[in-house]
């Protein structure tokens, strides 16, 4: 049976080469990504600015209903169908485009590096794993993953698949084994456990509110739990990981904890919960800055 581990943790990101947090305060934000600088809100930033003044290319300027809304305003010309970018520094480096989009981020998160590392350590040397990447996005991660063995990438976006279609073909990686699926995450899942399919490692990053391809409705709190019981479902005393994020929710990671310790009941290993956060660059360099929480997860290991 998987143990909670009931002390919450942080997982730190620190920025590289082509992504930092500059500096963070009055709730918002100053981040590079490659060659630009953007401005974006950030309601967890309660402290005050470290530098006195901000340049940068563009910001998002939210808009008056906290649940969305806004507009990028723009100081300097920033390429309207993107820029590549890459991670991290090595010989399997993700490549990938990131954009302005219309929901404030820029088309990959950031705060997921040091979690891409995590499950890489999970897997070692497996060149024959067989990976879920629900919500799968722009397919940062699951190029990440892919390096390990085969991936299934989810998401209900099929705009999202394309763009991470076309990830794949900027890092060089679109003959690896993925499979590209345009559906609904908690659908997909369902079918996969009545199929009898088994994973060695999932991952998945549920939006708060969204819609599957068919207009099916996703609401995080109605859902997630049927949808984690159903990941755990997939996985068997081989397995190696589940990893949960969610952003911008009022739930604790103790609550996500619990829940994935729940699913996770028949399983060897431990569950293990926190807060991802990115630890600002600061004047000493990358790692001298503070820590900007961005989301909360829980996680289950074997051994």
């Amino acid at each position: 049976m998987a143990d909670l581990d009931p002390q919450a943790r942080l997982l730190c990101g620190e920025g590289w080469s082509d992504y930092g947090l500059i500096d963070s305060g009055d709730g918002r934000k100053l981040e590079r990504y490659g060659p630009h600088r953007f401005i974006r809100p950030d309601a967890q930033a309660l402290w005050a600015p470290r530098l006195e003044r901000w340049k940068s290319d563009g910001e998002f300027v939210p808009g008056s209903d906290e649940d969305g809304g806004g507009r990028w305003q723009f100081a300097n010309p920033v390429p309207r169908d993107g820029w590549p970018l890459g991670w991290p520094n090595g010989e399997d480096a993700v490549r990938f485009t990131a954009q302005c989009t219309p929901f404030r981020h820029l088309g990959f998160f950031p705060d997921m590096a040091p979690v891409w590392d995590w499950m890489g350590t999970q897997l070692g040397e497996r060149r024959d794993a067989s990976t879920l990447n629900l919500f799968g996005y722009t397919g940062v991660g699951t190029l990440a993953l892919s390096r390990y063995g085969a991936v299934t990438h989810v998401d209900a976006s099929k705009k999202s698949v394309t763009q991470a279609r076309a990830n794949a073909a900027l890092s060089g990686m679109d003959g690896r084994p993925i499979r590209w699926i345009v559906d609904d995450a908690a659908k997909f899942t369902a079918r996969e456990v009545r199929r009898g399919k088994r994973y060695d490692g999932i991952i998945l990053d549920p939006p708060k509110f969204g819609r599957g391809p068919e207009g099916e409705v996703w609401r995080l709190e109605d859902h997630l739990p049927g949808l984690v019981h159903d990941c755990a479902k997939l996985l068997d005393a081989d397995s190696k990981f589940l990893f949960l994020t969610v952003y911008a929710v009022r739930m604790s990671s103790l609550a996500i904890g619990g829940l994935l310790a729940e699913a996770c009941a028949d399983l060897p290993g431990v569950v293990e919960h926190g807060e991802l956060v990115v630890r600002e660059e600061g004047e000493g360099g990358i790692g001298a800055g503070r820590m900007l929480p961005t989301a909360i997860f829980a996680r289950w290991r074997n051994g």
